[in-house]
């Protein structure tokens, strides 16, 4: 079992090659690359590099000094020890350096071995906690204008941590509602920065898509001194728990490993980026990839909670699935996919189009964060004179976008920030579409 700290999970150092569960041959390499892009570091130097307590690296820097392949050029005396000896990489160093480095360009923390990592997730997945009680439903999404039938649908399904199925008429939030769906997630999670599968380093932490906490920084740079005794594993970051969305760019080589020849290393896939988090599949059937080719994907990992991928070397192997799919579209759902893909989603919302009332306190919302004053026989108006003779449906989305093109426009005519009929009747003409009088093609 992986120990943890309360709270923010976070995996113990290791002490040796063993208990870090790597070889000390890839040890061996990660030292010797870092030394030559280094050129010359401390011993801690190097550790921190790599993130991991000075124990772990120093019988590989003994084995670079024994073969003449480094040396030490200094340090702050024998009381303090080896980890603060300053190390030169030698030519013949170099030499070995260039012969790691054509195997593979990855210089950086020590992976962590496939069996801790999967075991890390195990047991956060069974100890996970999703605040999705009604009342802290209504609390996350309180800046969302929802009425009771729609929260009272996500709150279970959040619960359950299953995929879950938006669908309604464009504007109507389905992908903030979504991205909102993490504020229900308490606590935070601890993602390496890479494993080791078979002695080939996949990288996981992606700055673009984890948000670190308690103050991290790149390259062993939160670390002290380095002599004290390490606590925590720090080739894992600490972090929230990810959300990662993806659109129409979605491709099916999204979800499986992405090797770089160049670099001689794996990339992980969207799903293992968000793994303890959430994944949005924003505009579900418009990507690349059929909606039908999409869940024959997510088939195995939805179902059984375990994924499956493949090293280019044909090696599959398995790891923890934890993962709520969240899957968003404006199309219909019979038109995507057949009853059978339906029902393997567990849970299905449907977000409608809002009532007047609805519109009216989103108008009033949008106005707030805008620091304007909000009119409801404005609101009122603008449906009457603009929006139903254009035969307009309500949507969640307009409020906003007519009131910042509003906005737009009174600067543009240098007159005060405000709202008036006639900026929104200007904003309505240039926001809707009239083709009722365009030629036939």
């Amino acid at each position: 079992m992986i120990e943890v700290d309360a709270g923010l999970r976070q995996p113990v150092a290791p002490r040796t090659c063993e208990e870090a569960g790597v070889s000390e041959d890839l040890v061996l390499q990660l030292v010797t690359k870092a030394l030559h892009f280094a050129g010359e570091s401390t011993g801690i130097g190097l550790a921190n590099r790599l993130g991991v307590p000075f124990t772990v690296i120093e019988s590989s820097l003994n084995l670079l000094k024994r073969d003449r392949q480094c040396e030490i050029i200094g340090g702050a005396g024998s009381v303090l020890g080896p980890p603060s000896y300053r190390y030169r990489i030698t030519d013949a160093g170099r030499t070995r350096a260039s012969l790691f480095l054509d195997h593979s360009q990855y210089v950086g923390h020590l992976p962590v071995p496939l069996v801790q990592y999967s075991a890390y997730m195990r047991q956060f997945q069974s100890e996970v906690q999703v605040a999705a009680k009604r009342a802290s439903v209504r609390k996350a999404f309180s800046k969302l204008v929802l009425n009771d039938r729609v929260l009272d649908q996500l709150g279970p399904a959040i619960a359950s941590g299953h995929s879950l199925f938006i669908y309604g008429p464009p504007g109507n939030g389905k992908t903030v509602i979504s991205q909102a769906i993490r504020n229900l997630y308490v606590g935070g999670l601890c993602i390496p920065h890479a494993i080791e599968v078979e002695g080939q380093v996949v990288r996981i932490f992606d700055p673009v898509n984890h948000e670190p906490v308690n103050g991290y920084q790149p390259d062993g740079e939160q670390q002290g001194t380095g002599f004290e005794v390490d606590t925590v594993d720090r080739r894992w970051v600490r972090c929230k728990r990810p959300l990662v969305t993806a659109g129409g760019e979605l491709t099916l080589d999204s979800l499986e490993l992405g090797f770089s020849e160049a670099a001689g290393f794996y990339r992980a896939p969207l799903q293992m980026l968000a793994n303890g988090g959430v994944l949005v599949i924003d505009d579900f059937g418009r990507q690349h990839a059929t909606p039908r080719d999409l869940l024959n994907r997510w088939i195995v990992p939805l179902e059984s909670r375990v994924d499956y991928l493949t090293l280019r070397t044909g090696q599959k192997f398995e790891l923890p699935f934890a993962v709520l799919v969240v899957f968003a579209t404006n199309l219909r759902p019979g038109d995507l996919v057949d009853e059978a893909f339906l029902r393997r989603i567990q849970y299905k919302v449907y977000c409608e189009s809002p009532t007047v009332d609805e519109f009216s306190r989103i108008f009033a919302d949008c106005c707030e964060a805008r620091g304007l004053s909000y009119d409801p026989a404005l609101v009122h108006s603008l449906i009457a004179t603009e929006l139903q003779p254009r035969d307009v449906h309500l949507r969640g989305c307009q409020p906003r976008d007519l009131i910042d093109k509003a906005l737009a426009l009174a600067s543009y005519l240098d007159r005060p920030r405000g709202l008036s009929l006639d900026l929104l009747s200007a904003a309505c003409a240039s926001y809707f579409v009239d083709d009722r009088d365009f030629p036939d093609a």
